[in-house]
């Protein structure tokens, strides 16, 4: 029986945290055996927000690294930088063509993120969503990880289909497959030390509200005796008036492994936050130590990055290829 395909990607728009691990790529260690999976490095939807060009390319290599190093096999999964594949450009230009203006303004995101840029916001931010609808496509995906934040896009992209299979399709030959949600394991979901109610992110200006997968012991001891918490002296899971406490516990939870009863059992002794902090410190340090160990071996082996980058951008070209010349067709292109 053929594998279901999956296609997801983190942008490379800063060092990658906790967040983007238990959140998404863990997730996609676990399923390599499962489905046919093609990851990337959306570094094409990095620059629909000021970025720092200097440090784009930088930011892109590391990032591969650590899907290597947090145990995404090149021997089983695709892994390749978007820009690579320039057909991702290209079939985003064909899907901007019969794509309504008014599906796109009604985005959340969009409008969330074009007050905080006013009158400098770029049609790139506008347009995200149907980059994104080509990535999937592209590859004829049948299922997406996403998060809450990303299910209105996804349905976008489901809406795309419908419209492009329904006026240059048919039936028995539609242009693309429809795509499905792969919801992510419950408990990922991974807040700010700086604030419980506000996800991790590699965007917030205060470095002390996020653990990078990269921390040296001593960044990760600091941010965590500096990381924000609450007057209760009672440790527990599912207060929605600490949510601070419930981030922490639900981290020390992913760092060691446990289930929430354990993690509960072993804390309800504690009272206070210092043995705690301590013991969520040692469980970071001791889950983040061997990534860390193979994102070094990955770097400083010569050439061994850019080969897998290599053989993963021919991989995905194949794919993406053959359905950008469907696409063309479809819409009546003459053939070269």
């Amino acid at each position: 029986m053929t594998q279901k395909r999956v296609l997801s990607g983190v942008q490379p728009t800063g060092n990658l945290h906790v967040g983007n691990y238990f959140g998404s790529i863990r997730n996609w260690v676990t399923i390599q055996d499962t489905y046919e999976n093609f990851f990337c490095v959306v570094d094409l939807h990095a620059i629909t927000v000021p970025h720092e060009p200097a440090r784009l390319a930088e930011h892109t290599r590391n990032t591969a690294a650590l899907y290597f190093a947090c145990g995404i096999d090149p021997q089983r999964s695709t892994v390749f930088v978007q820009s690579h594949v320039p057909a991702h450009s290209e079939l985003a230009w064909l899907l901007n063509c019969v794509t309504p203006l008014n599906w796109l303004e009604r985005m959340i995101q969009f409008k969330e993120k074009a007050l905080k840029q006013g009158e400098q916001v770029g049609v790139g931010l506008l347009d995200y969503p149907v980059l994104m609808a080509a990535d999937i496509l592209l590859y004829q995906a049948d299922l997406v990880p996403v998060g809450e934040d990303q299910k209105q896009h996804l349905e976008l992209t489901r809406d795309i289909v419908v419209r492009m299979n329904d006026q240059f399709g048919s039936p028995e030959q539609p242009v693309f497959r429809m795509p499905e949600p792969l919801v992510r394991a419950e408990g990922a979901r991974v807040m700010s030390l700086a604030d419980g109610s506000k996800k991790m992110s590699k965007s917030d200006p205060a470095e002390l509200s996020r653990l990078e997968l990269l921390d040296r012991p001593d960044e990760i001891q600091k941010k965590i005796k500096r990381c924000k918490t609450d007057a209760g002296r009672e440790l527990v899971f599912d207060d929605p008036e600490r949510p601070e406490c419930h981030n922490l516990m639900t981290l020390y939870q992913l760092f060691t492994g446990q289930t929430k009863e354990a993690v509960q059992a072993e804390c309800a002794n504690l009272r206070g936050w210092g043995d705690f902090k301590t013991r969520l410190t040692d469980a970071a340090i001791a889950h983040l130590e061997p990534i860390q160990a193979k994102y070094r071996a990955v770097t400083d082996e010569p050439g061994y990055l850019e080969e897998q980058l290599r053989r993963g951008r021919e991989q995905a070209e194949a794919s993406a290829g053959a359905t950008l010349s469907r696409c063309r067709d479809a819409l009546g292109f003459l053939r070269p």
